[in-house]
C-alpha cells in the first residue's frame, strides 16, 4: 500500500491515519468538520490536499448511519481502488450500501475493536490498534486483492485480523461493547443526583465500571441506533437476571430463615456465574485467557517506585500481564494489583520480599 484516503478524522480515523503515515503510506484526509481535519493534519496524520490520482485504499471512518452515503459517493467518484470502513456496526450499513449499487467486490467492511472514552482527533494515537482484534466482514464476492489490501491495513496498524459474517459481528459487539455501555451509563446515572458525600466514597470499582459512560453521547446514539434490536434483546435478557437478583436480595432481608437461605443461594449463584464469565475475558486483547494470579502490593507515593517494582519483577523473568493502580490524590501510599502467570507467583513473591515490598 502506497496511498490511502481517510474520510472522517475522529479518534479511529485519525489513529488509522497516524499508523499508516508512520509506516510510510501517503495519507490524504477528508472531513466535513474543517476544524477536526485541520487538527488531524497538524498532528501529522496526513495532508489536506486532494489526491492527484487514484489511491490504493479509502478508509471510511464515519458513524454507521453515514457509511452507505459516503461509501457509494466515493466509489462513484472513483477515488480508490479498494474500500473499507471502520464502523462498529456492520450488517445494516452494509446491506443499505449494497442496495444502492455499492461495488461489493471492491469493498470489505471492517471494525477495529479499540477505542477510548475520549473522542476526536486529539485523542488519537498511532499505536491505538496494536494487539487489538480488527474484524473484517467480506462478502463472498469480495475481490481477493481488496481483501488483501484491507488485511495489509490491519497489519500496518499492528492489529489482529478476525473474519466474521456481518450479523454475527453485530451480535458479538452488542454483547461485549454496546450493551455494557448502556449498563455503565445506567450505573453512572444513579450518581447524577446522589448526595455529594456518597459520591466522594466512590473508589476504583465504580470508577472502572463507569469509565466508558464518559464517552460522547451523540456518537453512541448513532452506534446504538444502528444495532438497536440486538442491544434491546441483550438488555431484556439482562433485566431477567436483574429481576432474579432483586428477588434474591429481598428474600435475604426476610424474617423467615428458609427465605433468607433461598435468597442467599440465588445471589451466590449470580455472583459465581459472573465470576466465571469474567474469567473468560482475555487478559490481553486478541489472546485467549490463561491462568493468572493477582498479587496486591502497597506502594509509596515517591517518584520511581512503580519503575522499581517492575524492575524487580523483570529481574527474575516475571512478565506482568496486567496492572491496575488504586490510589487517591494526596495519600502517601497506594495499591498496585499485578496479574502474572500462576506458575510464576512463587518466584515473584520471593523477589518482592527481597525488595522489601509489602503485600496486601
Amino acid at each position: 500500500m502506497e496511498s490511502a484516503l481517510v474520510v472522517g478524522t475522529g479518534l479511529i480515523g485519525t489513529s488509522a491515519a497516524l499508523a499508516l503515515k508512520a509506516r510510510g503510506v501517503a495519507v490524504y484526509l477528508r472531513d466535513e468538520d474543517p476544524a477536526a481535519v485541520r487538527i488531524a493534519s497538524s498532528l501529522g496524520a496526513g495532508t489536506l490536499d486532494a489526491p492527484r490520482q487514484t489511491v490504493d485504499l479509502a478508509v471510511v471512518a464515519v458513524p454507521p448511519a453515514l457509511v452507505p452515503d459516503v461509501l457509494v459517493g466515493l466509489q462513484a467518484d472513483g477515488v480508490a481502488r479498494h474500500y473499507t470502513d471502520v464502523a462498529s456496526v456492520k450488517s445494516g450499513p452494509q446491506q443499505e450500501a449494497f442496495a444502492r449499487d455499492c461495488d461489493s467486490a471492491r469493498y470489505v467492511g471492517g471494525h477495529p475493536m479499540a477505542g477510548s472514552e475520549r473522542s476526536g482527533p486529539l485523542a488519537a494515537r498511532a499505536d491505538l490498534f496494536v494487539g487489538c482484534n480488527w474484524v473484517l466482514t467480506p462478502t463472498p464476492d469480495a475481490d481477493t486483492e481488496t481483501l488483501n489490501t484491507t488485511l495489509e491495513l490491519v497489519a500496518l496498524c499492528g492489529a489482529v485480523p478476525v473474519v466474521m459474517e456481518a450479523d454475527v459481528h453485530d451480535r458479538a459487539v452488542g454483547l461485549v461493547s454496546h450493551a455494557p455501555h448502556v449498563v455503565a451509563s445506567l450505573v453512572a446515572a444513579l450518581l447524577e443526583r446522589a448526595e455529594e458525600r456518597a459520591v466522594r466514597l466512590a473508589g476504583s470499582g465504580v470508577h472502572d465500571l463507569t469509565r466508558i459512560a464518559a464517552a460522547d453521547p451523540g456518537l453512541w446514539v448513532d452506534i446504538l441506533g444502528a444495532n438497536a434490536l440486538v442491544v434491546a434483546d441483550l438488555l431484556e435478557e439482562l433485566s431477567d437476571g436483574m429481576d432474579d437478583a432483586v428477588a434474591g436480595l429481598r428474600a435475604m432481608a426476610a424474617t423467615d430463615e428458609e427465605k433468607r437461605e433461598g435468597g442467599a443461594r440465588t445471589v451466590e449463584d449470580l455472583l459465581r456465574r459472573g465470576r466465571s464469565g469474567r474469567a473468560r475475558i482475555p487478559a490481553k486483547r486478541g489472546i485467549l485467557p490463561e491462568q493468572y494470579e493477582t498479587v496486591t502490593i502497597e506502594i509509596g507515593d515517591q517518584p520511581g517506585e512503580l519503575a522499581r517494582l517492575f524492575t524487580d519483577a523483570s529481574r527474575v523473568g516475571v512478565n506482568v500481564e496486567d496492572v491496575r493502580l488504586e490510589h487517591s490524590a494526596g495519600q502517601p501510599t497506594g495499591l498496585v494489583h499485578l496479574s502474572v502467570a500462576r506458575d510464576l507467583m512463587d518466584v515473584l513473591t520471593a523477589e518482592l520480599r527481597k525488595g522489601v515490598w509489602r503485600r496486601r
